[in-house]
């Protein structure tokens, strides 16, 4: 049995004797976790390159390195790194990795190919478990299932090979595939064995480079901004229904309007809220009178939604006025329109006068009842819905 180097000595045995590749899976899992959750890496291209394996390849080869610890015998056996001792430093067998054990094993091919189409079985059964729990489906009790899986699944796996005989027991053949990628590359047979050598090199580094950029400069999707109007149900829950259709001219009632950006940027906005009265007439809208009733300027960051709860009081009366919301970019022009703004959403209400005994009453709503509108607040609503798009 060949001797590690020193520092090898001063490890537990348990980790001294730990199967490299086993030590590998456990380690893209620390990487994995640490490139979703550490700041300033969570948002760089690593916890790309190291979540796709973490998620399709190592979960399935730690089950399957679980379930067969043995080495392979079929024709794959070539791939098997056969070393003496039990702590995985001694050199590749020179038998060409056939072993004792008969058809108990499957060949690194066979190992490969269970361990991805494992993977694709392991995680979505995970997030199905998850699903019915009070964590759910979200990224760290994601991160720490399947992690865990995989670690408990590596080390059943380690124990597993501990327990075979060395010969008997499987290995990565890393010295024979560098020994025989060192011999193709740097030592070939002739010159066109030289020139498909640098031409496999150009076509992994192009492949290489492509994936990389992809990653590191995605593809943003389409800009857009919502714009969109709200109520309160019983229960206080925002919903898209029982929007208030008849007003009582200076009563106020109340509505909530939402914003929602996503133009991949920073935007500060304006919402302007107006009563018109329009006439409709061939195809065509002419606005024949508007009062502004309220202004809102909120400033969003990028996938950010803001809610603002407002109580309206139009002292316009009339059948069938637009209460029209007005979306802008930065400041809205000197006088707003639909044709100008950004985004518009209406609602089509009646406004009647008050009535006599409310006017002799010599005591106006407003008096009794100030008119107090609530805080700007910026939220993220999963009952927020509908858009304002033209």
């Amino acid at each position: 049995m060949s001797e590690g180097p020193g520092w090898r000595a001063l490890l537990p045995r348990s980790v001294r004797t730990f199967p490299p590749d086993l030590t590998a899976v456990v380690a893209i899992v620390v990487l994995t976790c640490a490139a979703a959750l550490v700041p300033g890496v969570r948002e760089t291209p690593l916890r790309v390159v190291v979540g796709l394996p973490f998620v399709l390849l190592v979960p399935g080869y730690a089950f399957v390195a679980a379930l067969f610890p043995e080495a392979g015998s079929g024709p794959g056996n070539g791939d098997v790194d056969q070393r003496d001792g039990s702590d995985g430093d001694a050199s590749d067998s020179d038998a060409g990795g056939m072993t004792p054990t008969g058809d108990a094993g499957i060949d690194g091919i066979e190992r490969v190919a269970l361990s991805f189409g494992t993977s694709i079985a392991i995680v979505p059964l995970v997030g199905l478990v998850l699903n019915f729990t009070p964590w759910g489906i979200r990224l760290v009790p994601i991160l720490v299932a399947v992690g865990g899986v995989t670690v408990v699944a590596a080390y059943v796996g380690a124990r597993r090979r501990q327990a075979l005989p060395p010969e008997d027991r499987f290995r990565v053949p890393y010295r024979r595939w560098l020994d025989g990628a060192r011999a193709e590359l740097l030592e070939p047979d002739t010159r066109a064995d030289l020139a498909l050598n640098v031409l496999l090199v150009v076509s992994v580094l192009l492949a290489v480079g492509s994936v990389g950029y992809a990653v590191a400069v995605p593809k943003q999707g389409e800009a857009f901004t919502e714009l969109y109007l709200l109520t309160e149900n019983e229960t206080g829950e925002l919903v898209a229904d029982g929007y208030p259709t008849d007003f009582v001219a200076g009563s106020p009632q109340s509505l909530v309007v939402g914003v929602g950006n996503h133009e991949h940027e920073t935007v500060s906005y304006s919402v302007v809220v107006e009563i018109q009265d329009v006439r409709v007439a061939n195809n065509s809208t002419t606005v024949l009178d508007s009062t502004e009733l309220r202004r809102f300027s909120p400033t969003l960051d990028d996938n950010e939604t803001w809610h603002r709860r407002h109580e309206l009081a139009p002292e316009m009366t009339g059948e069938r006025l637009r209460l029209t919301y007005l979306l802008y970019r930065g400041d809205p022009p000197d006088d707003p329109s639909i044709d100008t703004a950004y985004r518009e959403v209406h609602l089509w209400v009646n406004v009647t006068a008050p009535s006599t005994d409310a006017r002799l009453s010599g005591v106006s709503r407003d008096e009794r009842t100030p008119n107090r509108s609530a805080p700007t607040r910026s939220v993220h609503s999963p009952t927020a819905h509908g858009s304002g798009h033209r």
